[in-house]
């Protein structure tokens, strides 16, 4: 796997204007271990705001390994132990003001190779801040901190002075201040008033008792504070801590944060251990969510547990680690960084071929984290849709098929692509998206049979959407601007001409900036089914969603671009006609252009002259092989520059 691997902009939920980028106080930076010197550039400035790097080894038994500003680079903390404090000079060796730099300590940086995960908290007013106080004779007593706002969250943990083998005490404001939990064990939350002193924290400063964990003469604590930004402007919010009540069903609890977020710590307070996940790793809408246990040294395992969405997380297990019916589970949630608006389609678009050994490198290099992808199968001409949110589950666009393990085929983390753990044939290729705004996005949702809107991130109105469903064999459905109502429909996998069916699109209720329509039929929402959405649209100069009318011969389909098309998806409405996808990498040219069909497994296609470059778009010819330019014939089209 590649070294620099980061969740990446580009993931939904930050607001625009003036609030501070989630990304450049959090980062969850994954990597691959070199055995030698190491940076990880990450975005965040550490060496002039300070913060807090948490690392875990993802494939070995490895401690949680804790490295704040305050006590210094190479001083390292355990999560899942109670030691104080330890001088390792070769495992985090400095902090940088784009991030953090490793040495070759095993813990950290092996060179096996081994994966490891790494989460950056920089110290920012209502997100995060880190204090060392001492302890002072075991009375009470107050620390200031520089929060400036709600306190959701405390881990103290005593690091030097005599006896310094205590446990990390974790305050919740879920809990209140008369309990604790115990960072480094699975136990359940107990009621101490020594600990918190029965007070709870405020905006400035918060309180500890006289127990000797968090306060005691002969020792120096670390306190590290995470705000809860839930009585706050909902525009500002990048944090919030609180809890839910499981239900023991796999229709858990649904939470309601405002928006996506990207990282989560949970534990049932009856006990059981603590979780990690990041949507890096992977949190996923089917049976693969990767976990770390911040109590135990094990390695990452992956069942399904929760989901994400547009404005929050449900969970989807019957648990009793995350969703005990009757039992309290508190929660830590890290917004998603700023969806933004790209500069240029190779940003978020990218055709490629495959690369390197698969498992290794990147098999498929984009340049950017990659959301989705088609994958064109050279061998059995089958095309495949790939989405972060499925994990390894597939779905093809040429069959009514439910979403598939593929063998479980794609590993997603990483920061410029994708590989394919099953192993794909050389001549394999992708076409790679990236979720941004005002171009792409995805949302996974559940179907209840009734007409509703459903939350996207896209932030521009939706004008092509795709709907699949997941749980079971259905058609899948198109929603085009250009269609002639919003009743009509065409499907990806046939080549039907656009049909009338009012119960697609909610016909009536438009699709907005912030949410798409959908009506009853079980194509789109039925109940107890899951699905998941496609949503594009055009962007001035990088994607044009269209349409135009044949003229028998040739035409020019002007896009708003400076240097011509990379891809372009063409499909005949008024007729039948084939999903046919023209791409630069198999050519785009003044003369014969390969093509694929995306709703059959008929191999490339390369004896046709269909399309042609234009630098503003691309030209479209009149073949009888493909027929996308007949004269009134009506046609939709996507294009990327």
């Amino acid at each position: 796997m590649t070294i620099e691997r980061k969740v990446g902009m580009g993931i939904a939920g930050q607001p625009s204007g003036g609030a501070t980028d989630v990304a450049e106080v959090f980062s969850t930076y994954l990597y691959t271990g070199t055995g030698s010197s190491l940076a990880i550039n990450n975005g965040i400035d550490l060496a002039g705001e300070g913060g807090l790097v948490w690392i875990k080894g993802r494939n070995q038994v490895y401690s949680h390994q804790i490295f704040d500003t305050e006590r210094g680079a190479t001083q390292r903390l355990e999560a899942d132990g109670t030691g104080g404090q330890v001088a390792k000079t070769n495992s985090l060796t400095s902090f940088n003001s784009n991030g953090f730099s490793l040495g070759s300590e095993n813990d950290v940086n092996s060179g096996n190779p081994y994966d490891f995960a790494s989460w950056t908290f920089r110290k920012k007013k209502k997100f995060f801040d880190v204090v060392t106080y001492t302890g002072n004779s075991g009375t009470s007593q107050t620390i200031a901190h520089g929060l400036n706002g709600p306190v959701g969250m405390i881990l103290v943990k005593a690091y030097a002075g005599a006896s310094t083998s205590q446990n990390w005490m974790v305050f919740h404001a879920g809990n209140g201040a008369t309990k604790y939990q115990v960072l480094n064990d699975s136990s359940a939350a107990a009621t101490s008033t020594s600990v918190w002193n029965d007070t709870a924290p405020t905006d400035t400063h918060f309180t500890v008792g006289s127990d000797s964990s968090v306060n005691n003469s002969n020792k120096t604590y670390v306190a590290y504070l995470f705000a809860d930004n839930s009585s706050e402007d909902a525009e500002e919010q990048m944090i919030k801590c609180g809890s839910f009540t499981g239900n023991g069903s796999a229709t858990g609890p649904v939470v309601d944060l405002g928006w996506e977020p990207q990282f989560l710590i949970t534990k049932v307070v009856n006990g059981n251990n603590w979780h990690m996940w990041d949507s890096m790793r992977g949190i996923t809408a089917t049976a693969d969510d990767a976990r770390l246990y911040p109590n135990g040294t094990t390695t990452e395992n992956t069942s399904e547990k929760l989901q994400l969405t547009p404005t929050g997380f449900q969970i989807k297990s019957t648990s009793i680690s995350i969703n005990t019916s009757g039992v309290e589970t508190i929660y830590m949630a890290i917004r998603a960084p700023m969806m933004k608006e790209p500069e240029a389609a190779t940003d978020v678009f990218a055709v490629a071929a495959r690369t390197g050994a698969s498992g290794s490198t990147p098999t498929w290099v984009s340049g950017f984290v990659t959301d989705m992808t088609i994958q064109i199968e050279a061998a059995l001409a089958n095309k495949t849709v790939g989405t972060r949110q499925l994990g390894g589950n597939v779905i093809y666009t040429d069959a009514d098929a439910a979403s598939g393990g593929g063998g479980g085929k794609y590993i997603w983390d990483y920061m410029t692509g994708l590989s394919d753990q099953a192993g794909a044939a050389p001549a394999n290729k992708e076409l790679m998206w990236k979720r941004a705004k005002g171009f792409f996005d995805v949302v996974c949702y559940d179907g209840n049979a009734t007409a509703r809107v459903i939350p996207h991130s896209l932030g521009v109105v939706p004008e092509m959407i795709w709907v699949k469903k997941r749980s079971a064999s259905k058609h899948w459905s198109v929603y085009h601007k250009d269609l002639t109502t919003t009743a009509q429909f065409l499907s990806l996998n046939n080549d039907w001409a656009d049909t009338s069916n009012s119960n697609f699109w909610n016909n009536g209720v438009d699709h907005t900036s912030t949410t798409f329509s959908i009506h009853t039929t079980g194509y789109v929402n039925s109940a107890a089914s899951t699905y998941i959405a496609y949503l594009f649209a055009t962007l001035a100069g990088i994607s044009k969603v269209g349409s135009y009318t044949g003229n028998g011969s040739s035409q020019t389909i002007a896009c708003g671009f400076s240097a011509g098309s990379r891809f372009i998806l063409i499909k005949r409405t008024d007729a039948v006609g084939d999903w046919y996808v023209f791409d630069s990498l198999n050519g785009i040219v003044a003369g014969n252009d390969p093509y694929l069909s995306l709703n059959n497994t008929t191999a490339l296609v390369t004896s046709y002259d269909s399309v042609d470059p234009h630098n503003s778009g691309f030209i479209v010819n009149q073949v009888s092989a493909t027929d996308i330019n007949v004269s009134s014939g009506t046609y939709i089209f996507y294009a990327i520059a």
